[in-house]
């Protein structure tokens, strides 16, 4: 099977990429830019693609200091949880009793749980501050890429900017969906959604090895 950097390399030698690259590289030198440049393909790195079971699609990385480490929703062990992270854990402990103290979701991506966000890279204390710069273009290509897989993947689609991607999957495919995990959103549907056990139980019916979510180390 094809790796990422076979089935990307050709993005990146695109015009928009080389453009994107040299602008992340500009703001770079003049503002603090997350997550830092050697965690920005991280969910790559973690998850290669003859693993991918799982999609859990987020935003943009998380704009305050040591946050982001380039995995959707992840932070480092040492840093406070984020709020949609609380969220997600509460519905985790609702959902399948299981309770998570730091933030590194590390453990789920090398089980397949590819986590990815829509845009890369962000300011500091700027959310969105790098929207329409290039990177939907390349996550739009690597979600069709998963989306044309011929083995069937569990898509998480947490909200509706989410949801619009749902265009580029192919209809095989497994959808878990519901509001996000925001603290908005968790009480307009992703409370009571319990998203971990729907994952789990349309794994184990492909004949795929359950997630386990807790993170114990």
């Amino acid at each position: 099977m094809s790796t990422w950097q076979e089935l990307l390399q050709e993005e990146f030698e695109k015009p928009y990429f080389i453009s994107l690259t040299q602008f992340v590289r500009e703001r770079r030198l003049e503002v603090p830019v997350y997550p830092p440049e050697q965690d920005v393909f991280a969910a790559f790195d973690d998850t290669p693609l003859d693993t991918v079971k799982v999609v859990i699609l987020g935003q943009d990385p998380y704009h305050q200091p040591g946050q982001a480490m380039g995995l959707s929703f992840s932070v480092h062990k040492d840093i406070p949880l984020p709020k949609s992270l609380i969220n997600m854990y509460k519905e985790l402990e609702r959902d399948l009793g299981i309770v998570n103290t730091h933030g590194d979701l590390s453990s789920w991506a090398k089980q397949g749980v590819f986590m990815l966000n829509t845009i890369l890279t962000v300011e500091e204390s700027q959310p969105l501050s790098h929207q329409k710069k290039g990177w939907e273009t390349f996550t739009d290509t690597v979600i069709a890429t998963l989306g044309s897989q011929d083995k069937p993947i569990v898509f998480v689609l947490w909200g509706k900017k989410a949801q619009e991607k749902k265009v580029l999957i192919k209809k095989h495919h497994i959808f878990v969906e519901s509001s996000h995990p925001s603290p908005l959103g968790a009480y307009r549907g992703f409370n009571g959604s319990r998203p971990f056990s729907t994952i789990n139980h349309h794994l184990e019916e492909l004949g795929e090895t359950p997630i386990d979510w807790s993170l114990n180390v």
